[in-house]
């Protein structure tokens, strides 16, 4: 099942991004689960949030993926959203 995973950052937020994204990068990598990953940005150009593809068994598996996730960890995100995505083209 494949899940997308969008989070939005707290206002001024990027230098929580910018200290945890060592670790965020490697969690990405470190996982079976992830199929496709990067960052929401403004029109500047900012990262400001975060897009990835889930590909796991159940919602319960990307509910523990999410909290185990160094940047919600560290208390980067506003908003989290967990949605069923379904793979049209690409």
């Amino acid at each position: 099942m494949l899940i997308a995973l969008i989070a939005h950052d707290k206002p001024d937020s990027l230098p929580i991004r910018q200290e945890n994204r060592p670790a965020h990068l490697e969690y990405l990598k470190s996982s079976a689960h992830v199929a496709q990953a990067g960052p929401l940005l403004n029109n500047e150009g900012g990262m400001i949030g975060s897009l990835i593809i889930l590909d796991v068994p159940d919602m319960a598996t990307a509910e523990n993926w999410v909290a185990n996730d160094p940047y919600g960890k560290a208390g980067l995100f506003q908003s989290v959203k967990l949605t069923h995505w379904n793979k049209v083209i690409g």
